[in-house]
């Protein structure tokens, strides 16, 4: 038992190379920049004193897609709501047109007895 716990060099060596061959099967490597939609994008620009031309970098298509998609109403980016809290207020058209006429929405300001007194009262006391 004790020669079995006890390995030699080649045999370590062996159990590395096994080790190092198996992570880089399953190792993803990842060379496309995305941007994160739940982080803001801060553009800080340069000192107000600073003498440096502005570098021109050119416009990046890709980039400009995948930031205004990123940045666009679910109800634009999705064809149905992904979760249970999107359900609500998913379909936002108004279920009755909106008209100023109409008396059950558009609640004016009108005079009455009440307010005409208490408006006499406050002019009389300036």
């Amino acid at each position: 038992m004790a020669d079995k716990d006890k390995l030699d060099l080649v045999h370590r060596d062996a159990i590395h190379v096994e080790r190092v061959r198996k992570e880089q099967r399953h190792q993803k490597l990842h060379t496309e920049f995305s941007i994160n939609p739940h982080r803001k994008l801060h553009v800080l620009p340069d000192k107000p004193m600073c003498r440096r031309t502005t570098e021109e970098i050119p416009e990046d298509e890709d980039f400009i897609k995948a930031f205004r998609k990123a940045h666009e109403v679910p109800t634009k980016k999705y064809s149905m709501p992904l979760t249970e809290s999107q359900e609500i207020g998913w379909m936002s058209t108004p279920l009755v047109p909106e008209s100023r006429q109409d008396t059950r929405f558009n609640f004016f300001r009108f005079m009455t007895d009440v307010t005409k007194h208490h408006e006499f009262g406050q002019r009389t006391q300036n």
